[in-house]
């Protein structure tokens, strides 16, 4: 949302200066990096990497909801011998140890998206310097990225995202770039 609003201020920007004398003069060029990162041979290692990871995860913390589940069920049997005093600290005991699994797939939550984000930064980092290759190669004066477009003049503002794709070395589907 917070990229969209971005976006759209951007937008109410390029249109704002158009009235100007130098905007007559300004090359602009929009762009998708999301788009063109899943065409990258490297995302394909990083989404198969946050599958195993998110497996292990989700794997631990299944085996704590069992270990919890056991704990409940032994609890509700031995429940009509147990002293009112003893109740109250197993449940209690009970509720604890609920809490730290809830704590815990926080956590893993957490740590997930930390290292999706760090597996994607080296991805990220080669397609904003393609971007800044192809501005600068173009002469563009900035550069938009394209989700946050409502119209574009192809005339006036060219879509670079078949050149960052050559840039780096990969081949995209030109249908998949174009703004919508």
């Amino acid at each position: 949302m917070k990229k969209r609003i971005f976006g759209f201020l951007l937008a109410f920007f390029v249109l704002g200066i158009t009235g100007s004398a130098d905007a007559q003069n300004l090359k602009v060029g929009y762009a998708d990096p999301e788009i063109i990162i899943t065409y990258m041979p490297e995302y394909t290692q990083v989404q198969s990497q946050m599958a195993i990871e998110y497996r292990t995860s989700q794997e631990a913390l299944q085996a704590m909801a069992a270990d919890f589940q056991d704990r409940v069920e032994k609890y509700q049997k031995q429940q009509p011998l147990l002293s009112a005093e003893r109740q109250a600290e197993r449940e209690a005991e009970l509720g604890k140890l609920q809490s730290e699994i809830q704590g815990a797939a926080s956590r893993k939550d957490e740590e997930l998206n930390l290292r999706q984000e760090e597996l994607m930064a080296p991805l990220l980092e080669k397609v904003q310097e393609a971007i800044d290759a192809i501005a600068k190669a173009k002469g563009l004066d900035m550069v938009i990225r394209s989700p946050a477009l409502l119209y574009v003049n192809s005339e006036r503002i060219i879509n670079i995202n078949i050149d960052i794709a050559k840039q780096l070395g990969i081949e995209i589907d030109d249908a998949s770039t174009a703004a919508k």
